[in-house]
Parts: C-alpha cells; sequence; structure tokens
C-alpha cells in the first residue's frame, strides 16, 4: 500500500508547488520591494536583451498612462535651452551680465554680403520664391559668421609714416631694411643680370615663386622667399614676356617667333605655332585662358585645360604691344596707338567698349583687383585714372616730366609707374578708392630702365625687371595681409597644389560668361522674356503657360452627375475670382479716404470708425 510523500527538505507540499510554478521572475524594478517582503536573497540576474533602450512595465503594477505628445514639448524645450542658453551660474553665484554671443555690427555684416535684396523678381512662383528666402537666410548667417570670424585674422595693413610731417617720398629702400626685422629685409634684393637683359618678370597666384625673362633669351623660375633655384634655362632666343599659368608647375614664355610652354625643371612640353610673333601675355585664372597679344595685331584665347584656341580676334589696330585684364569679370584690356583702350571678350567678335584715353598713343593700361579704376599712360606724357563702373569717366589725371611706360596696381589699390629708371608708387585712402596722384608715396631710382613691374601677392614687395636685372622692393601696405588658405595658400604642398587644381578644374568658369558686368548672369531679362512669351503664343496661336480650365474628376455612387459636375466647377470659379478680387484691393493704396482728406482739416472723433 503506498503511503503519500511526507513533507520534507526535499519534496514541496503541494500547494507550495503551485506557487513555485506561479512565481514570475523577479524584475530589475522590483529588487527592493521583493527582496524586502520575501527577504530571501536574489538570485543570479537573468540575461536581457535592450534592457536599457526599451525597459518594461509590470503588468500587475497600476500606473498612469502617459500621453504620447508629451514628449515633444520636451524636446522642443531641449532645443530652445540649446539655442538660447540660460546664463550659467558660477562658484559666486552670479550671472553673466551679457549673456549670449556677442552682437556683430550690420556695417561688418554688411561688408560680407553678397545678396542685394533691394532687387526682387516682378513674379516668381512660390517654389522659387521659397527658395530663394531660404537661400537669403543662409547667405545672411554666413556673413555674420564671416563678420565673428574676422576676429581671427590678426595681421592688418600698415603705411609708411614720416615723422614730423617728412615726405615719405624721400625714404630709400636702405632706410626700410634698416628699420624693418630680419625676415622682411631678406625680401628686399637685387639681381645684377646685366648680361642678358632687360627682364620681364611675374610672380605666381600664391605669391611664391618669382619667373623672369631677359631680351637674349634668359629664363629662370626660383622660389624668391627661400632664394632656391627651380630651373634655368636660355632659349637662345628673344623672350618678350612670360607668365606662371594656373600653378608654378607650367611657364608660358613669348619667344621671338612661337609660343612655348614649359614646367618648372625648364623642360619645353609644347611649342604652340599657331601663336606666333607674341608681344604679351595674360593668364585669366578662373577661366584656364591664356591670352595673347601679337604683332599682326590678333587677339587670341588658348584654353590650356584642353590645349585649343577658342578665339582669335582681330582687334584691326596694328601691332598690340599693351595689354592687361581686368580680375574682378575677367575682360581683356588693349591699348591702342591711336590713343585708345578697347575691351574684350573671347565670346564676341567686336569689343565691348572703347575708350578715348589720350591724343597720343597708349603705352601702359593697369587695372586694379576691384575692377573699378583703370590707369593709363601715353605718348602725351599723362597720367590718367578712369572710373569702369559704366561711366568711363577720368577720375584724376597728372603731367609726368617723363611718360610713363609701366603701369601695376597692387592688392590693397596702390599704383606704381615706371618712368625711365625711376619707379614712383601712388597710394590712396584704402582699397576702394582711387590712388591720389598729388604726391607719390614712394621713390625709388635703379640701375637701369624700367622694363617690368608686378606686385607680389599678399608681399608687400614690388618686382621690378630692368636692363640691369632683377629688384625686389619694399612698399609698406602694398598687399592683402591675410589670404585664403583654400584658394591661395603660400606655404601649400605638392599633394595640396594637386587636389586644388582638381577642385579648380572642376570649378572652370565658361569663356562665354565673361562680360562687363557677371552681376548681370545672375538677373532675369525681363523685356526679352516676355517678347520670347508674345511671340510663341502668336506662333501658336494659343498660351501654352495659361492655366487648363478646370476640370472635376469622376466619382462613383451616382456622385458624377450633370449638376455635380457643374456645382463643382462654379465653385472653383467663384474661388478664382475671390482671389481676383482680393489681389485688387491689396494692389490699391491704402488709406484713400484720409488721402482725400484736406490738410487742415480737425480730426474728429468719429475717424476710428472710418476705415
Amino acid at each position: 500500500m503506498e503511503t503519500a510523500p511526507k513533507p520534507g527538505r526535499d519534496v514541496l507540499p503541494k500547494k507550495d508547488k503551485l506557487q513555485a510554478k506561479k512565481k514570475k521572475p523577479r524584475r530589475y524594478w522590483e529588487e527592493e520591494t521583493i527582496s524586502t517582503a520575501t527577504g530571501a536573497s536574489p538570485g543570479p540576474p537573468r540575461k536581457k536583451r535592450n534592457r536599457e533602450l526599451r525597459p518594461q512595465r509590470p503588468k500587475n503594477t497600476h500606473t498612469l498612462k502617459k500621453s504620447r505628445i508629451a514628449k515633444k514639448p520636451q524636446a522642443l524645450k531641449k532645443s530652445l535651452e540649446w539655442r538660447n542658453p540660460e546664463p550659467q551660474q558660477i562658484l559666486s553665484e552670479a550671472q553673466d551680465p551679457f549673456p549670449g554671443p556677442a552682437p556683430v555690427p550690420v556695417e561688418v555684416a554688411q561688408k560680407f554680403r553678397r545678396i542685394d535684396k533691394s532687387k526682387k523678381l516682378p513674379y516668381s512662383k512660390p517654389k522659387t520664391r521659397s527658395r530663394l528666402e531660404v537661400a537669403e537666410a543662409q547667405e545672411e548667417e554666413i556673413s555674420v559668421k564671416a563678420a565673428r570670424s574676422e576676429l581671427l585674422l590678426a595681421e592688418e595693413p600698415g603705411f609708411l609714416e614720416g615723422e614730423d610731417g617728412e615726405d615719405t617720398a624721400k625714404i630709400c629702400q636702405a632706410d626700410i631694411v634698416e628699420a624693418v626685422d630680419i625676415a622682411s629685409a631678406a625680401k628686399h634684393f637685387d639681381l645684377n643680370l646685366r648680361q642678358f637683359g632687360p627682364y620681364r618678370l611675374n610672380y605666381s597666384q600664391t605669391g611664391r615663386h618669382l619667373a623672369f625673362g631677359g631680351r637674349r633669351g634668359h629664363v629662370s623660375a626660383l622660389d624668391w622667399v627661400t632664394k632656391k633655384l627651380m630651373c634655368e634655362i636660355n632659349v637662345m632666343e628673344a623672350v618678350r614676356d612670360i607668365r606662371f599659368l594656373h600653378s608654378e608647375a607650367l611657364l608660358a614664355v613669348a619667344q621671338n617667333r612661337w609660343l612655348h610652354i614649359y614646367d618648372n625643371q625648364g623642360i619645353e612640353l609644347h611649342c604652340l605655332r599657331r601663336c606666333d610673333r607674341v608681344t604679351r601675355l595674360e593668364f585669366l585664372p578662373f577661366h584656364f585662358l591664356l591670352a595673347t597679344a601679337s604683332e599682326t595685331g590678333f587677339l587670341t584665347y588658348l584654353d590650356v585645360s584642353v590645349g585649343k584656341i577658342i578665339a582669335a580676334l582681330n582687334a584691326r589696330a596694328g601691332r598690340l604691344d599693351v595689354m592687361t585684364q581686368n580680375a574682378y569679370n575677367a575682360v581683356v584690356h588693349l591699348g591702342h596707338s591711336n590713343g585708345t583702350v578697347s575691351l574684350w571678350s573671347p565670346a564676341v567678335k567686336e569689343p565691348l567698349a572703347k575708350i578715348l584715353c589720350h591724343r597720343g598713343g597708349v603705352r601702359a593700361v593697369a587695372v586694379d583687383s576691384t575692377g573699378t579704376y583703370m590707369a593709363t599712360s601715353g605718348l602725351d606724357h599723362q597720367l590718367k585714372i578712369f572710373d569702369l563702373r559704366g561711366t568711363f569717366q577720368p577720375l584724376s589725371a597728372r603731367t609726368l616730366p617723363q611718360g610713363a611706360g609701366h603701369l601695376a596696381f597692387s592688392q590693397r589699390g596702390l599704383l606704381a609707374a615706371g618712368m625711365g629708371d625711376v619707379v614712383n608708387i601712388w597710394a590712396g585712402q584704402g582699397k576702394a578708392s582711387p590712388p591720389s596722384l598729388e604726391q607719390p608715396y614712394l621713390t625709388h631710382r635703379l640701375s637701369g630702365h624700367v622694363h617690368g613691374l608686378h606686385f607680389c601677392p599678399f608681399e608687400d614687395v614690388l618686382g621690378v625687371g630692368h636692363s640691369g636685372g632683377i629688384t625686389s622692393m619694399l612698399v609698406p601696405g602694398a598687399a592683402e595681409p591675410n589670404f585664403d588658405g583654400l584658394e591661395s595658400n603660400p606655404y601649400r604642398s605638392r599633394k595640396q597644389r594637386q587636389e586644388w587644381e582638381v577642385k579648380a578644374l572642376l570649378e572652370k568658369v565658361p569663356a562665354e560668361l565673361i562680360c562687363l558686368d557677371p552681376r548681370a548672369l545672375a538677373e532675369v531679362d525681363v523685356i526679352s522674356l516676355e517678347q520670347e512669351k508674345k511671340e510663341r503664343i502668336e506662333r501658336l496661336g494659343y498660351d501654352p503657360e495659361a492655366k487648363a480650365p478646370f476640370q472635376p474628376k469622376p466619382k462613383q455612387k451616382g456622385r458624377s452627375s450633370t449638376a455635380s459636375l457643374v456645382k463643382r466647377k462654379r465653385k472653383v470659379m467663384n474661388e478664382e475670382h475671390r482671389d481676383k478680387v482680393r489681389q485688387s484691393l491689396e494692389q490699391q493704396p491704402q488709406k484713400q479716404e484720409k488721402a482725400a482728406k484736406p490738410q487742415g482739416a480737425r480730426s474728429s472723433a468719429l475717424d476710428r470708425f472710418v476705415h
């Protein structure tokens, strides 16, 4: 006879077995309650997944249900706190008297703005208008950030000032070298090269490298800061002009017969026989165009990125020996023997403008970096400064004892003129003001006649090529003290230069976009647009852009009857009519009754009801 097992240490009672089966595993939020109630020691924790990401709520506990909408104001509150942080309290419990970012002056932010908000389109679609508003907001935010970061530009332009009203033109280069530091004094040097002169010279875009070529075939390129020679060759032919291309690795040399391209090791890469008898060279860096002026009177544009001549323009003015470029709009200025200066673009076969500057032939032309002022000198010994902002009128003129054969503008608006063996430099009030021709800023006498002038970018240095060699002059306040490391970095490595070349090629500006006013490219020609629209309507017989009449969509379950369709059409027509009436009311001048009221009449208490 079997007997029921007695409850012992190993066997649990039946009631206890049921309780043990119903016992649920302990949750992590029930540690204190269950352990204190039962007094049992907690067992090993069970493995759970995503415990921190999705905590589970016990089913038996009664808690209030939280609304899903309650989470959004919390996130909004955090974002508002991040945008407008409250003044933090320090140990002394004192609050910041100037909370938030420092205000930016309007004048400083206006200097970095590129969008003119005064000009608006007469009509634009809502989607286009919204995009323009977003672009304006982004541009305003960027201008404020640029104005704040201007404090990081530690270098400031400084000019030479004499003591007790001393004339700065009487200060010689030896006195300036003694007064400056050792690094700046090393930038003044003379290269005695009388055997192969006279010389033409050119600085690279970064201002780190110098290339010069002599009339008797001497061509050389060097890092003039460290005085490290890159190459030196003799082409055994007369050198008319020399220019760096988009980087210091390529060099264009206008020789007696043809145009030659060399690398920084002096190896000849190309010989362009279509460009013959070249007298002057100019390189457009943003378009990758090399402009050449020849004795035959042709202005040729060579695209160095593809090696193709895109334009060959006949100026019909004889020999072309005076040429410069406008860095603002990439327009080439040519000086002619009849006293005129013509402005050229590769997209137009005729000159964009012609300016009568002198009674005799034009000897030299120079345009400042902002594209606002142009300086010319002629055989009549006149030095004139013209305004290029649409008027082309002379602003100032000066008669020189000896005509200026070479002119050059610096980045800060200083004007250098070479007259015989003397170099005179005139300064203005600032970068945006024309130089004053009353009193020269600096004067320097050379050992030979001037044959070329070029200001070094980002350095207060003027390079002068003459019959005796090369002279590097110190001109305080000539260059821009702060450079953009992403655009023209004088300290870039070979890898950085290669990456910059790839980006510059991708951002290359087409030659067809060269015009007098580059801001006109972003504007809409409303008159031409309306004329084209009228011609299109006349040709087709209807307006293709007109709004199609409303056609209601068919519906099911008897809702597409004739009466319902007519009713829906009439409803849409009424809405359009209301919109037109609302627009006409908005266009009417406001407060017509007040305007019609005589000025001397007294105000009445009943005027508050008149609207």
